[in-house]
């Protein structure tokens, strides 16, 4: 459920620009659905995900630039610019405390020797440089319609497929936690 909130504002874009045709329109649209998604987590969980900050700023930003505009790109740039800065902080946090954000986020849960930890973050900073580099090379390489398939099923895809991946390379090293 929570991953289809996540997705939530991507699918309003989606289906917006699907049924109208037009990017400006579900761009516009796509705006107050973000603002919306992170307004009902405040008032819920009384916190916000950092990561849903960061793509709203970007929302409001280059979204909002989009239609000041009348100019796609702005918004094209978007998935570019969230992977491209979550993979600075992957790569950041190698150098700042004791653990990378990998190992914030699931070392709790499991066990691993440090060069795993640093691998899998590692991996993680790839896999954004790699989201963001495909996303540009979709963005003005393919027709806008292509581009906005790509933007919910070829970026969610590829996601899942690194998740899995990196699943399976866990799984060589996991040793659950008591």
């Amino acid at each position: 459920m929570k991953l289809l909130f996540d997705f939530l504002p991507i699918v309003v874009f989606f289906v917006v620009y699907k049924m109208t045709g037009n990017i400006i329109l579900a761009t516009a649209i796509l705006i107050p659905a973000s603002i919306l998604q992170v307004g009902y987590n405040w008032f819920r969980h009384k916190t916000v995900e950092k990561m849903h900050l960061v793509s709203l700023a970007l929302v409001i930003l280059l979204g909002g630039a989009t239609v000041l505009f009348n100019n796609s790109e702005f918004i094209k740039w978007k998935p570019t610019v969230v992977n491209w800065l979550f993979a600075l902080a992957f790569l950041g946090s190698q150098f700042i405390g004791d653990k990378n954000i990998i190992q914030r986020i699931m070392g709790d849960k499991i066990d691993l020797p440090f060069k795993v930890w640093r691998t899998l973050n590692l991996a993680w900073v790839g896999f954004f440089i790699l989201s963001g580099a495909v996303n540009i090379y979709v963005a003005f390489s393919f027709s806008e319609d292509i581009w906005v398939d790509f933007k919910l099923f070829g970026l969610l895809g590829m996601t899942v497929v690194f998740i899995i991946l990196q699943g399976i390379y866990l799984s060589s090293h996991m040793q659950n936690k008591e």
